[in-house]
């Protein structure tokens, strides 16, 4: 994959990404209770797990997690993008809807700081895991018409989902872990 081809893709992953922002946004000022049912549903999830852990712990869950999600990004590739491009779509409405409810509670400051510190790697990981799922799902369409090699071309990207996204996850988790609920506390 060409650095345009990567730029292409990550182009569209954070297009599609945030109009799910969009649509998750628009959700909660809509008044739909499926907003309050998405809110619920990851509090209840993902929360509950994590509530009490030190902050090591935290940062190996949070870390796993992520990964986790990235994989499922980068591997959705093989479903010739779809999946890719679902998973990026309905997080985007449920970041939408939990940072309207953010902003709402903590104000535009406590957004900031809840978000920014962690999110200036994570979200640059989710990126590009997309991007590789996206490129991934291009070279299986070649592979098809006998253009290209989609193995070799797999391999390629899993070591740059190597080199690349799994550091700036880990550093993403740190920071979460570490960082944020510190800014929280003077912020908020």
């Amino acid at each position: 994959m060409s650095r345009r081809d990567l730029s292409i893709f990550l182009a569209v992953s954070v297009g599609v990404f945030l109009v799910g922002i969009a649509a998750g946004y628009a959700l909660l000022l809509s008044g739909d209770p499926m907003a309050e049912q998405l809110i619920e549903m990851v509090r209840s999830g993902v929360f509950t797990d994590i509530l009490g852990d030190p902050a090591a712990m935290l940062a190996v869950k949070i870390f796993l997690n992520n990964l986790q999600a990235c994989i499922l990004l980068f591997l959705g590739g093989a479903t010739f993008g779809l999946l890719t491009l679902f998973i990026l779509l309905s997080n985007g409405v449920v970041i939408g809807v939990f940072a309207g409810e953010i902003a709402e509670r903590l104000g535009p400051l406590g957004l900031a700081a809840g978000l920014v510190p962690h999110g200036i790697f994570e979200l640059p990981a989710i990126f590009i895991a997309a991007a590789l799922g996206l490129g991934l799902a291009r070279s299986l369409l070649a592979d098809l018409s006998g253009t290209r090699d989609a193995a070799a071309e797999a391999l390629r990207l899993g070591g740059l989902f190597l080199r690349v996204v799994v550091p700036l996850l880990a550093v993403a988790a740190v920071v979460e872990a570490f960082i944020t609920p510190a800014l929280l506390q003077i912020v908020v």
